[in-house]
């Protein structure tokens, strides 16, 4: 099958998963189209039924911002037409999904294509339930042949902000858990021997409530001698580097950017630290988990699908520092509980959560609606 695939290149989830759903429909044989502002990140390997096809900006003095949801549909329509896509997958409500929908009425109806447009979160609670766009993200919704959230949690909450018309389909996130897995004697030269690592990772919004990390880092260096590695980055950088220096531990704190072979990275963790305000599903969580890493998130949004309190992790009250603090010192103290979660971790994510079983969900949407 030839698959298009729309979605925003960053560092974010919906640009990963987006990613990873490429390469691994590629290696059951399909060939995917690309498109977007740039290669998607994690999009480094070079197989030869990927194809990435880059949206120019257009510049031009009448236009105070260069018009990329315009620009975009011009380019999946282009795409379409010369390599004759079955099927168009939008990850991310707008501009994607809209972008593609008029993408798909600029061609001759022997060559429109049936869209799948997959929510995120961010695009349904903060983006789409703003009133600018509003209207916009519930016209792309009517407007796909399918619909699907990577969790219930965003599913409901699609549903309570929309009443869209038509059933929300629930097609969970995934990993290869060939790809990730643990190794325990890596320690990448991040630490010290007798220091435990507390990760975090993230794209530094304001949602992933990062000066948290900070905060309840101090907490745990305070009993523990751990370094914190931050991985990601974004507008809440600063915030977090400011807060550091406030508290005396900016030199215990290492920040690596983005890494696009983050399985290398998580394995050296002893504990993966994300205390979001809320995540749709919490792709990083899995990650972890699948590395044999135990993790500590809040009680909120889709994360709950993912880690089990107490089982493979531990969830606290959005802004409890002391209660993650509390238990990322437990895990750090009792080695051999940690292990205990984290081998259950990644049971859980070869049980529900592997490519293998949930690639062939978004294959069997694909064929159904292509025909």
């Amino acid at each position: 099958m030839r698959i298009g695939i729309t979605c925003h290149p960053s560092a974010g989830g919906s640009g990963v998963l987006a990613a990873e759903l490429g390469i691994a429909l590629a290696k059951r044989g399909h060939t995917i189209h690309f498109v977007a502002p740039e290669s998607p990140f994690r999009l480094a390997e070079y197989y030869d039924n990927v194809f990435s096809h880059a949206v120019s900006t257009v510049m031009y003095p009448l236009f105070q911002q260069p018009p990329g949801a315009l620009t975009l549909a011009a380019k999946i329509a282009e795409v379409a037409e010369e390599f004759g896509v079955d099927i168009w997958h939008a990850h991310y409500a707008i501009p994607n999904a809209s972008s593609a929908i008029l993408a798909r009425e600029m061609l001759p109806p022997e060559k429109r294509f049936p869209i799948v447009t997959t929510l995120h979160g961010t695009d349904i609670t903060l983006v789409g339930t703003d009133p600018s766009f509003y209207r916009v993200t519930l016209h792309a919704m009517r407007n796909s042949d399918a619909v699907t959230a990577v969790s219930e949690w965003l599913k409901q909450e699609t549903e309570r902000e929309f009443a869209i018309d038509r059933p929300v389909r629930v097609i969970h996130n995934f990993l290869d858990p060939g790809r990730f897995k643990p190794e325990p004697a890596r320690r990448c030269r991040l630490a010290d021997p007798d220091e435990k690592i507390v990760m975090h990772v993230s794209n530094f919004r304001p949602v992933k409530r990062v000066t948290d990390v900070i905060r309840a880092f101090k907490r745990i260096l305070d009993r523990v001698p751990a370094r914190l590695i931050m991985i990601g980055d974004g507008p809440e950088r600063l915030s977090a580097v400011g807060v550091a220096r406030q508290l005396g531990i900016a030199d215990r704190i290492k920040y690596l950017g983005n890494q696009e072979r983050i399985e290398t990275v998580i394995p050296c963790a002893n504990v993966v630290l994300q205390p979001s305000e809320h995540e749709s599903f919490g792709l990083v969580a899995l990650e972890a988990m699948a590395c044999e890493v135990p993790v500590i998130g809040t009680d909120s949004g889709g994360v709950r699908e993912v880690v089990e309190h107490g089982i493979t992790g531990y969830l606290c009250e959005v802004g409890d520092i002391d209660a993650m603090a509390g238990y990322a010192i437990a895990l750090c103290e009792n080695p051999r509980r940690a292990r205990e979660m984290g081998r259950q971790g990644r049971l859980r994510v070869q049980e529900r959560f592997s490519q293998d079983q949930i690639v062939p969900l978004y294959e069997a949407l694909y064929t159904d609606l292509a025909g």
